[in-house]
């Protein structure tokens, strides 16, 4: 899956993420702002490079801003953002059934 659009997904509420992607060329840049980084900052990343790669996301700028997120919540934020970033999230996605 090709990000095609700077898309959204997410708020700044606390024990949420909002997750921005933006196309780019040359792989993934991510950029990560977390309340919980000292602890949970290499989990954070991993659960978000895992569920690019699990959706064919080969490049694009991520940018999380990490608010206290469960792992569950990251995941379908990112997953949200990329399809948003693609107009499909408006079709019948079976939400939740792509990202393990």
């Amino acid at each position: 899956m090709e990000i095609q659009k700077t898309a959204i997904a997410g708020t700044l509420e606390s024990s949420d993420a909002q997750i921005t992607v933006e196309p780019a060329e040359n792989g993934i840049e991510l950029t990560l702002d977390s309340s919980v980084m000292n602890q949970y900052g290499r989990q954070i990343r991993e659960a978000v490079l895992n569920v690019l790669e699990e959706l064919g996301v080969e490049n694009g700028k991520v940018t999380v801003v990490d608010k206290g997120a469960l792992e569950c919540t990251l995941k379908a934020r990112v997953e949200c953002a990329v399809f948003r970033s693609c107009d499909i999230s408006e079709k019948n996605i079976p939400w939740g059934g792509i990202v393990r």
